[in-house]
């Protein structure tokens, strides 16, 4: 009887001890990214993020990939992810899905983004400052449908130019998914025309993983803005009291040359939700956003 006794108070004390435990271990803070190059990039990139935030603020802090723009969203919207490396389109529809979030940081560029025109040599288009009409008639691919720069903009710029929408405008329109698909489709000669990310363009050229004999920029939208830090209304209530701010200055703070280079971007800077208000009324513009 009293063996029974001893074993009913030592897991009587084991469980009060593992529940302290686990209500005083840390609250993950997981975060995401619009999947805007290939995967093994993004994960390289990102795991190291997450390294950094974590020992920033104090908590375990976990980067979860995956596989569309609209997956991104929907995680956010479902407190899967509590944070996320938006693009422009991307992040209004996410706080508008979840009310009170809030962009907290961008990148020193993202404010003048821009959206590069490129072409396979084979259609003998030159580059111009004058938006080139000769893609009429041509086969064009965009980034994924919800990218601001593969999609959204260019497909602003095309349709104003162009006096038409895009499927009007081309023999035939397609959706690489990322960046550095439609550089190598466009090169490849599976499409003619495409539209890419200034940056990925730039980073790619500059890592020598573009032909330049057989694709090249044509032409260049004006700017806009795009990538941001957007993080929940509600973590504040989660992780402690002035949690948002500690992570916008972990990301301002930021400082690391090898990170940043991988964005890249030389820096980050202060966000909010207006700064990207040209964003929703373009979206809202062309119909994809009511």
């Amino acid at each position: 009887m009293k063996f029974k006794i001893f074993l009913s108070v030592l897991l009587s004390t084991l469980i009060l001890f593992s529940n302290m435990a686990l209500s005083a271990s840390p609250k993950t803070l997981v975060f995401s990214a619009i999947p805007d190059q290939d995967e093994t990039r993004l994960k390289q990139r990102f795991g190291d993020i997450a390294k950094y935030l974590e020992k920033q603020l104090g908590v375990p802090v976990k980067y979860v990939p995956v596989k569309s723009y609209a997956a991104v969203v929907t995680a956010f919207r479902n407190n899967q992810i509590q944070l996320a490396w938006f693009g422009g389109l991307s992040g209004v529809q996410a706080r508008l899905k979840v009310p009170g979030s809030q962009a907290i940081a961008q990148g020193v560029e993202d404010p003048k983004f821009h959206t590069y025109i490129i072409a396979n040599h084979s259609t003998g288009l030159k580059a111009s400052d004058e938006f080139p009409k000769g893609v009429a008639g041509k086969t064009f691919t965009f980034g994924s449908k919800g990218s601001t720069s593969g999609r959204l903009m260019p497909q602003y710029y095309i349709e104003k130019n162009m006096g038409d929408k895009v499927d009007n405008v081309f023999k035939r329109v397609g959706f690489s998914g990322n960046h550095s698909k439609t550089i190598a489709l466009v090169q490849s000669g599976a499409y003619e025309v495409g539209a890419v990310n200034f940056k990925v363009w730039e980073k790619e050229v500059e890592e020598g993983k573009v032909d330049t004999s057989k694709v090249s920029l044509i032409w260049k939208t004006p700017a806009y803005p795009d990538y941001q830090w957007t993080i929940r209304g509600d973590v504040d209530k989660e992780f402690g009291e002035g949690f948002s701010n500690k992570v916008k200055a972990a990301l301002i703070g930021l400082k690391d040359p090898d990170l940043l280079g991988r964005f890249p971007r030389s820096g980050f800077i202060e966000a909010k939700n207006s700064d990207f208000d040209p964003i929703l009324e373009t979206a809202k513009s062309i119909g994809i956003i009511d």
